[in-house]
């Protein structure tokens, strides 16, 4: 079945994502729900020691800001992370490439488009594979 896409973007960028041999780390966040709040939404996730962490997505400057316990970090500073989810209605993939911009106490991303769809509940999956 051949794959549509969100966008233009989302299809360059799909065919960069990293296997998860080349990607350092892989994380696939499952989202209950999304909290609306005035300019950002936010969803909670299970961490790998049980902890619930959360997830604070809101539109800018494209970047992200990792959260330790989600990612297998160790000190390194990855240079950039892809994200991908299917829109739930569409099944479209949504994909983006983002720098990494620090790390953080939550999960924080920039990205208008995952705003957006979070704002409408458009999507319950985010898989992120960091890259060095």
């Amino acid at each position: 079945m051949e794959k549509k896409f969100y966008d233009k973007l989302s299809e360059k960028l799909y065919r960069e994502i990293p296997d998860t041999l080349v990607a350092t780390d892989k994380v696939m966040l499952s989202i209950e729900r999304f909290d609306v709040g005035q300019s950002y939404v936010v969803a909670r996730v299970e961490n790998r020691h049980g902890d619930i962490v959360s997830i604070n997505i809101q539109g800018g400057a494209e970047g992200i800001e990792l959260q330790e316990t989600l990612f297998n970090l160790k000190g390194r500073r990855p240079r950039f992370a892809y994200l991908s989810t299917t829109i739930t209605e569409t099944e479209k993939v949504l994909v983006r490439k983002l720098p990494v911009i620090g790390i953080k106490d939550w999960l924080l991303i920039y990205e208008d488009d995952l705003f957006l769809l979070g704002v409408k509940d458009a999507y319950d999956e985010i898989d992120i594979r960091i890259v060095e």
